[in-house]
């Protein structure tokens, strides 16, 4: 089997649009949570956010092909961008390799949702524009990637919920470990306009601490009332060890294992056994000790059933109050169909610069979440190996340890 290894990573997020400035964000637990009035004024429960910044494409993409991008491919493509940039792959490189693309993505909402009004407005099909098709595809990510940066390789959509970034890096990992592909491209992308996440709100998913925003995505926190929507891209460069070596690329960590499992249950309360034997696998196929782990990335979301179940599955595989445990999302809000790539991201990011980025509101533990060993506040700790967990509905579990290099 084949190392599989990290060299490029790329972000679009609420908490910064470059490496740079996440890594920083990450280190001052920054919040990206923000207050909209529009949404508000649309007549949603509640009007928290996370603040991704709008992507400008016109420098890289001519119009006539951004008409088949609807929001979740700019963040996409912008994302991979940045990745390629980092892992030293140009167009010569694309054009001369077998480059795949793995990407999560599981709602288009915005832009099936304008192309028919167009339709039904106009009585008329041809109204919907002849980009409509392209941009309503749940893989219009990955068709979009693929052509515009000439890659040859697999071309597929993970959608497994909130699982698909994690999912995509799990499943580009198994085919380069297998030598079915060198190098490919993976990460998450999630819509950010108040349509993809209208029925979440409808059923009362979401924080409604409307007047402190930043304190509203509150992981494990006794206190939480709910999830935070956020969005954005997240993209991971991954190749075979020997491939990057071979070219010369900086490798920034290694993918050491990837665990998954269904929870065979209810569609959307989650069950402890399901993310339980998601991390027993992850750690069985790495022959990881669970002792190797400096840090747990976890799935939290700030609900309060989820972050009990993922408590309690976290303490049945580690012991109570051991390895150090935060989820980014107190910080970010929930990135969804993105959030298993970019918690891959800010992982590394900490792992390499020596710190664990602190779970902020968190004030204090529930009975069933006091298991864990929460870290509240940035804290300077050098580890080498993490855990990462994601898990969505339909209780599709993922589960990613990755290593210093």
């Amino acid at each position: 089997m084949n190392r599989v290894v990290i060299t490029g990573m790329g972000i679009w997020s609420c908490i910064g649009t470059s490496l740079d400035e996440v890594r920083d964000a990450l280190y001052q637990g920054k919040s990206g949570i923000i207050f909209s009035q529009e949404r508000k004024d649309a007549g949603f429960r509640s009007a928290l956010v996370g603040n991704v910044p709008k992507v400008d494409l016109k420098p890289y993409v001519p119009r006539n092909l951004r008409a088949f991008m609807p929001e979740e491919a700019q963040y996409g493509y912008i994302a991979t961008k940045q990745a390629l940039e980092q892992a030293g792959i140009d167009d010569d490189f694309l054009a001369q390799h077998e480059v795949g693309i793995i990407y999560g993505n599981d709602s288009v909402a915005e832009a099936t949702m304008q192309s028919l009004d167009k339709f039904r407005q106009a009585g008329s099909t041809v109204a919907c524009g002849s980009g409509a098709i392209f941009q309503s595809m749940n893989s219009n990510i990955t068709m979009n990637l693929a052509c515009l940066f000439k890659l040859r390789g697999i071309n597929l959509t993970a959608s497994a919920a909130c699982a698909s970034g994690s999912q995509s890096i799990g499943l580009g990992a198994m085919l380069i470990a297998q030598g079915l592909q060198d190098c490919v491209v993976c990460g998450g992308a999630e819509e950010n306009n108040m349509y993809g996440i209208a029925s979440f709100d409808g059923i009362q998913a979401f924080s409604i601490r409307e007047d402190q925003p930043e304190k509203a995505s509150r992981p494990f926190d006794a206190d939480r009332d709910g999830l935070v929507p956020s969005g954005g891209g997240a993209t991971v460069v991954l190749e075979s060890y020997e491939h990057a070596v071979k070219r010369g690329a900086t490798i920034l960590a290694e993918i050491v294992s990837w665990g998954f499992s269904g929870n065979g249950d209810h569609i959307s309360t989650p069950n402890v056994a399901g993310p339980a034997r998601s991390l027993e696998l992850c750690l069985k196929a790495g022959g990881i000790d669970p002792k190797q782990i400096g840090y747990i990335n976890a799935h939290a979301t700030s609900t309060v059933i989820g972050d009990r179940r993922e408590a309690q599955a976290i303490a049945q595989l580690f012991g109570e109050r051991t390895v150090p445990v935060t989820s980014t999302k107190s910080q970010t809000g929930h990135e969804m169909w993105m959030a298993g790539a970019s918690e891959i991201i800010y992982s590394v990011l900490m792992m390499k610069n020596g710190f664990i980025a602190g779970n902020i509101n968190f004030e204090k533990p529930d009975d069933e979440t006091a298991c864990l060993n929460i870290v509240p506040e940035t804290r300077e700790q050098h580890f080498d190996m993490f855990l990462s967990n994601s898990f969505g509905f339909g209780g599709t579990n993922s589960t990613l340890i990755v290593k210093n290099v």
